[in-house]
């Protein structure tokens, strides 16, 4: 089949096209910058087209010829009114693809109770798929919880777990989900458009537990003693902001997973079994025990935080006004040796120099709303452009050459931290360049004054870099 697939970059598109590709579809990718696909391992086996969902004259034609189409898009991570933004999206793209004679979208189970209330997160779904099966003909897949490397719910699970072994709870993680492996969503997916018509909603998921049950049945797989205490006063948004400060969920993601959870949401997956008899779904504990082994082995294709949310993709400029810090060194190590020090920076490993203050600057930035490092990295050595390092997304990562980071954290202005490496002499020159757009007179009292102390940290960075592609030479 010809298939159209939206949302490439995210979660799950990044790992469903591989999917298609592999069983012998034609596959044509809709991408706001194509930039970000340069480092997929599949970007030269598929058709990228650019458009922007937010902007309907660039949509035209991007479906055309194709026989079915994925729609995994949705605008939570942009924060703000995502709701908005998640309607325009949808209404833009039914238009543009009026003609289409398939779709498939991911949305999320709605609670048991039609008198219930919906959090914003999932009725902006649910209203996702009303607008595109009222304009197209579409199949809507409904799920609960995705388990998986990477993914936000299990992250919020994992860390939640992991970091404290005494918890007191909202009474409400009592209620019951139905959680579903990253692996089950994707063959649902397959299966849907390869049916080749629209079967309306359909829930999946495999069988239900509660959210306590979600994380002891996590500390028995990693074999950790955890003692949780629901209680009745702890609000959704209070809750929210916890999960944001004990996990690297920033706390617009992690309090619309919050609502999520506010009332049993378990759906009725007769249909799915009724349609789709070939899938069986695995248990949680092995979506758990899967997930946490790809973690331990580093193969994790994507990650949540690939996604680049509201906003321009990328923003760089090599323009005059801006503040630049650079520093260089040779290194008596070849090219490929300096770059995997370089990238390999962030998430676990840390930073190298100064790691103290890094995380310090990572506390603050969390206090006044921003990511701070705690969102890590999908890999310990690879990097691919758009995805999240800590407080830096990727903004631009030629392997072997160059690595340029954006700055997420709250800062009055836009900076980069920059890499270069060259072959010179036997060895290789490392030029590392800090980076600063000021945004007025506040801006540049905040980067005159941080001065003495980059002066401090990003020359010993510049150091411990070097000396670590000595050890990765030396090693080889």
């Amino acid at each position: 089949m010809r298939i159209l697939v939206t949302g490439a970059t995210g979660y799950i598109g990044g790992r469903l096209v591989p999917l298609l590709l592999a069983r012998g579809h034609q596959v044509r990718v809709l991408a706001r910058d194509p930039r970000r696909l340069a480092e997929r391992g599949w970007a030269d086996q598929v058709e990228v087209v650019q458009g922007d969902l937010a902007d309907p004259a660039s949509l035209q034609g991007s479906a055309e010829e194709m026989d079915a189409a994925f729609y995994l898009v949705h605008g939570m991570e942009g924060g703000g009114d995502f709701t908005a933004r998640d309607r325009a999206a949808a209404e833009n793209f039914a238009e543009a693809a009026q003609d289409l004679p398939l779709l498939v979208y991911l949305g999320g189970i709605l609670p048991e109770r039609p008198e219930a209330t919906v959090s914003r997160h999932l009725r902006s779904r649910a209203e996702v798929g009303r607008i595109l099966r009222q304009h197209l003909p579409t199949t809507e897949i409904r799920a609960g919880p995705i388990i998986g490397s990477g993914s936000a719910s299990f992250e919020m699970v994992r860390y939640l777990t992991e970091r404290l072994p005494v918890m007191v709870a909202p009474r409400w993680i009592l209620n019951r989900v139905r959680p579903i492996a990253v692996r089950d969503v994707l063959e649902y997916l397959v299966q849907a458009v390869e049916r080749g018509r629209p079967v309306g909603v359909v829930d999946v998921g495999t069988a239900p537990l509660t959210f306590r049950d979600m994380m002891q049945v996590y500390a028995e797989v990693r074999e950790l003693r955890r003692f949780i205490v629901p209680v009745p006063v702890l609000t959704p948004y209070l809750a929210g902001l916890w999960v944001g400060l004990v996990t690297p969920i920033p706390n617009r993601i992690a309090l619309p997973l919050v609502e999520g959870v506010l009332q049993p949401v378990v759906g009725d997956t007769s249909r799915a079994r009724e349609l789709f008899p070939a899938v069986q779904p695995r248990s949680y504990r092995e979506a758990v025990e899967r997930a946490l082994e790809r973690i331990e082995t580093g193969d994790v294709p994507t990650r949540w935080s690939g996604a680049l949310g509201k906003g321009p993709t990328f923003e760089y400029e090599d323009r005059e006004g801006l503040v630049r810090e650079v520093r260089t060194r040779w290194v008596d190590a070849p090219p490929a040796a300096v770059f995997r020090a370089v990238s390999s920076l962030g998430g676990e490993r840390g930073w190298l120099a100064w790691d103290w203050a890094w995380a310090l600057r990572g506390s603050l930035d969390r206090i006044v709303g921003g990511p701070g490092i705690r969102r890590g990295r999908r890999h310990p050595t690879e990097l691919q452009t758009g995805e999240a390092v800590d407080f830096w997304r990727v903004e631009a990562v030629e392997p072997g050459r160059l690595l340029r980071l954006r700055a997420e954290m709250k800062i009055p202005g836009k900076a980069w931290l920059e890499w270069e490496v060259r072959p010179e002499n036997g060895g290789s020159r490392l030029v590392q360049s800090a980076l600063f757009a000021p945004s007025g007179l506040f801006g540049l009292l905040y980067w005159y004054s941080l001065f003495p102390a980059h002066a401090v940290i990003f020359s010993r960075l510049l150091e411990a870099l070097a000396e670590a592609a000595l050890e990765t030479h030396r090693a080889a």
